[in-house]
């Protein structure tokens, strides 16, 4: 999968590099902005058993 992507991202190295962390970036920030908050509102808060 990793070398796919690798392929397939267009220019030399260093613009590679650049692409891949960019794609790094914008993922984790989706998953921080959008995905975790969803699913930390979906999780039952109240039932916490100690």
């Amino acid at each position: 999968m990793y070398a796919y992507l690798w392929r397939a991202l267009p220019g030399p190295r260093p613009v590679k590099i650049l692409l891949a962390v960019a794609l790094l970036a914008a993922v984790f920030l989706t998953l921080m902005e959008v995905v975790f908050p969803w699913v930390a509102e979906q999780l039952p808060h109240t039932d916490v058993t100690v």
